[in-house]
């Protein structure tokens, strides 16, 4: 049996279980006599083992299964009784003294229950819509990233297909220089500072400043000496916020030459006749593809934003740990698997606190929307976004085939789906305001490299 449910703090409910020490031991009893027909000892043919023997070796691990068993079972027909709607696990602990009538075993259960969600009127609610264009002009950038990325370096002086750089032999931004140096501070090499043979892109920003303004000018053969001050925060804590004395030899220098936009630089990318103009179309295709993306991505933000501003209740806290670990492990494994050491290393669980409250908060206002708008994901939108994600891989039916053999990948999309149902439904509602991206801004600077 249990009791009332009382209630400690807002979401907070504890009741306490009771059930008879005899239904306790009988039920014991029961299941040693299960375990004794296979039970072995030395000495006895297995199923020929003594009972008090079985009882010796299994009782405390029979008794606390069911125990385990029989709380679980009160407190889920509890919980049902009390139309409690329990939100993550209870927590258990033995009851004894006053209250515990004679003849019974009993247990507190102390856990959170949902909290009332109440999604008002969202008239009020300010959200961004974010647009951006793409043009010849990022077309064109593009083209020129796919040049760099398929760069090719050509040593100055030395005539060649590509010609021989120019009559300017020294070093300039863009060209690849190889380098001899030795630094010393107070007269004294230091660790890390001396190398033979390295090699590194003038303008790339690699190297310190003051190391490339060294460089810059060199011709081949050529050395300077230059002092170099290190930022305070540099990496290197031995020579952080001290300045030393470097000097560079330039062995080589080598200029860069980048693909003529022609056929074969067409064919490079995949356009099998060499159409520059088809080329052109894939490129803006393939760029308006990430710029979708990215725009919803952007837009959903905001819209997300919104909500957790308009819709204001009590977090259950236990959610909160669970996914606070949650997002503590994902991020271990992550570390872990770009090759680095996170063995030793500590996750304290303040890192992810309030992430982890925002992504239960905001997971329980869309169940919410979901439930009372009807905005579930239907097969069709689930299928409809299968296939735009195939449209950018070679061969779409593959990557089709992909997520209908899977349902955890394919509930994935239906996630994906159900967000920006949600996200439609709100922008229907709610104040929006339509925000012209640049498309640099939009793509971080960093668009197809």
């Amino acid at each position: 049996m249990a009791t009332a449910v009382e209630t400690l703090d807002k979401l907070e409910r504890r009741l306490t279980i009771s059930f008879p020490i005899a239904d306790v031991k009988s039920e014991v009893e029961k299941r040693l006599k299960v375990r004794a027909r296979t039970a072995k000892a030395p000495g006895f043919r297995a199923g020929k083992v003594p009972m008090k023997m079985v009882a010796a070796q299994y009782g405390y691990q029979v008794e606390t299964e069911v125990l385990n068993d029989k709380v679980g079972q009160a407190f889920a027909l509890a919980a049902n009784e009390n139309n409690l709607r329990v939100a993550g696990y209870p927590s258990i602990a033995p009851k004894a003294g006053e209250g515990v009538a004679e003849g019974e075993v009993a247990f507190d259960a102390t856990f959170e229950v949902y909290p009332e969600i109440v999604i008002g009127d969202l008239s009020g609610a300010e959200v961004e819509q974010v647009k951006s264009d793409v043009t010849h002009a990022e077309i064109d950038k593009t083209i020129d990233i796919l040049r760099k990325q398929r760069v090719h370096f050509h040593v100055k002086g030395e005539q060649g297909a590509h010609g021989d750089g120019g009559a300017d032999q020294s070093a300039q931004n863009g060209d690849r220089v190889t380098v001899d140096f030795v630094g010393k501070i107070d007269g004294v090499e230091f660790a890390g500072g001396k190398a033979e043979g390295f090699v590194f892109v003038l303008g790339e920003g690699r190297m310190l400043p003051e190391f490339e303004a060294a460089t810059l000018g060199l011709k081949a053969g050529e050395s300077k000496t230059f002092p170099l001050a290190f930022p305070e925060d540099y990496h290197g804590k031995d020579v952080a916020g001290k300045t030393a004395e470097f000097t560079i030899t330039v062995s080589k220098i080598e200029w860069a030459h980048l693909p003529e936009v022609d056929a074969d630089f067409a064919k490079m990318l995949g356009v099998e006749d060499g159409n520059i103009e088809k080329m052109r179309s894939d490129i803006k295709e393939n760029l308006e593809r990430e710029v979708r993306g990215r725009v919803k991505a952007k837009t959903k933000e905001s819209v997300m934003d919104a909500l957790v501003k308009a819709v204001s209740f009590d977090v259950p806290q236990s959610l909160v740990a669970q996914d606070t670990e949650r997002l503590a492990e994902m991020t271990r494994q992550d570390m872990a698997q770009r090759g680095m050491n996170v063995k030793d290393v500590p996750f304290p669980k303040e890192l992810f606190t309030a992430q982890a409250e925002r992504r239960v908060r905001l997971g329980l206002i869309l169940a919410e929307l979901v439930k009372t708008n009807s905005l579930q994901a239907t097969a069709d939108q689930i299928k409809a976004q299968v296939e735009d994600f195939a449209q950018s891989y070679e061969d779409p039916q593959q990557v089709v085939k992909y997520y209908y053999s899977d349902r955890n990948r394919l509930a994935e999309v239906e996630a994906l789906v159900l967000e920006e149902n949600v996200v439609n439904y709100v922008l229907g509602k709610a104040k929006v305001a339509d925000k012209q991206l640049p498309f640099d801004e939009l793509m971080g600077n960093n668009a197809q490299a």
